[in-house]
């Protein structure tokens, strides 16, 4: 938890800024990839084509996730956008050995399970490719790809950068307001933030 704690001061106040060289561009073609699931089978990015995507860097162990996870967030959003749809990719990034990391398919199927998540699929990305591939940095980091395969939006989950629930009823959902839009068909006021959360804990 220590170790957690201090992860969490590196967290990154959620801004509707431009500050994000971390992150591809807004409007360019959101990084392909492929990648195991929670039942081992190959999954790419590219069999989505069509709809809107969510892709959700996530990890068991962060603080900042968990306060997503435990009040339920997280799981209202999936089951929204997913009825709708949607697309929803959660991913995990942890390189192997580290704290968070869903080191096979089984425990991610038991993530699933206890958290009574709602998400399309859950990614296993142990070398990091998918996670360096668009810049995340924290969980959670948040991607909405369009329907043409465009980033559409990018960053954090909303402008509450803390880990207590209570925090949820009053905050801004970027990602909420963004699929809203692309659904209704309007454009994305707000295209990026930046994240805040736990450091990913890539492989070296």
């Amino acid at each position: 938890m220590k170790r957690w704690m201090a992860f969490a001061l590196g967290a990154f106040l959620a801004l509707p800024t431009l500050g994000r060289a971390q992150y591809p561009a807004v409007g360019s073609p959101a990084p392909g990839f492929t990648l195991k699931d929670a039942h081992g089978r190959e999954v790419s990015l590219a069999a989505f084509r069509g709809k809107l995507v969510v892709l959700e860097w996530v990890n068991p162990d962060c603080p900042f996730v968990h306060k997503h996870y435990d009040s339920g967030n997280m799981q209202r959003l999936q089951s929204r956008y997913t009825r709708r749809g949607g697309v929803w990719l959660s991913i995990d990034s942890s390189g192997p050995g580290s704290e968070g990391c869903l080191k096979d398919p089984q425990a991610a199927r038991a993530f699933i399970r206890e958290r009574r998540a709602h998400m399309t699929d859950l990614l296993l990305d142990p070398r990091g490719l998918a996670g360096r591939a668009y810049g995340a940095k924290n969980t959670p980091t948040m991607f909405v790809i369009d329907r043409a395969g465009r980033i559409a939006y990018e960053g954090a989950i909303d402008d509450k950068p803390g880990t207590d629930p209570a925090e949820i009823p009053g905050a801004r959902n970027y990602v909420s307001e963004a699929l809203d839009e692309l659904l209704a068909g309007r454009p994305v006021k707000v295209p990026a933030t930046r994240a805040y959360g736990c450091h990913i804990p890539y492989a070296d």
